[in-house]
């Protein structure tokens, strides 16, 4: 019985779940850890810190039953817009948790991505990440996306410049480009989409978050805060996404 089985009979809740059903990839919009603190008369910083933890707690829990790609959205090219105090805390604790990665993902089998426009990013928040892409690059289990200076518009603007320059170099012409062309341009070409993405805290909109690639995505919603997010949570999205039926423009 492989340790994915043996995770299933353990837990009757989990066992609910359809395993040969399960998607290949979800995606989560990790929303809600300002209200979070603030509800609590806590600066901000504190529920950003708590949504790490969380993020710990369910990359751990995906690993575990058999998913094989989760992407977070952990900052967007329009949170540069917050204050300044909160945006430093946010990159302090971006680089404790990459200097800590093997930590922080529970001692799994993790391997580590990013995707977005790192090249704004500190050099030593560059460095980590290099650093901890190359080091859990041959690790088997879960692949981990972090969506750092991401934007969906932005990524768009990337996809197209990078299809022109393949023009101009002669690669490519314009009547090879559809939409497979596209994808091979984009920071996820490696990536299949999304099966399902999850955005908890009360909001019900992507929020510039894989536009591309979730043209399809079964959406779910929840009012949960992110740093109160927990596997039952997780449960209860995997079981509605399995009784939707997928028709993918069809019948």
């Amino acid at each position: 019985m492989s340790f994915i089985d043996r995770f299933f009979k353990k837990d009757k809740y989990i066992n609910k779940l359809n395993k040969s059903k399960l998607p290949k990839h979800i995606a989560i919009i990790m929303d809600g850890n300002g209200r979070w603190a603030k509800r609590r008369g806590l600066p901000r910083t504190v529920g950003h810190r708590e949504g790490a933890k969380t993020l710990k707690t369910i990359s751990t829990f995906c690993g575990n039953i058999g998913i094989k790609y989760l992407t977070v959205y952990a900052f967007s090219t329009e949170n540069w817009k917050r204050p300044k105090e909160e945006v430093d805390a946010l990159m302090d604790l971006l680089l404790d948790y990459l200097k800590n990665a093997e930590k922080h993902i529970g001692g799994k089998d993790v391997r580590i991505q990013t995707i977005g426009d790192i090249s704004v990013l500190s050099s030593e928040i560059q460095k980590e990440i290099e650093r901890v892409t190359r080091e859990t690059k041959n690790n088997s289990g879960l692949i981990l996306n972090i969506a750092l200076n991401y934007g969906g518009r932005n990524e768009m603007v990337h996809c197209v410049k990078s299809i022109v320059e393949k023009i101009e170099k002669g690669e490519i012409t314009k009547e090879d480009i559809n939409e497979e062309i596209i994808s091979e341009n984009l920071y996820t070409k490696d990536i299949p989409d999304p099966d399902i993405l999850i955005r908890p805290g009360g909001e019900s909109r992507l929020s510039n978050f894989l536009l591309w690639q979730a043209a399809y995505t079964e959406i779910w919603y929840t009012d949960v805060l992110w740093p109160d997010f927990r596997e039952k949570h997780i449960i209860d999205a995997l079981l509605d996404y399995q009784n939707r039926n997928r028709r993918f423009g069809g019948l």
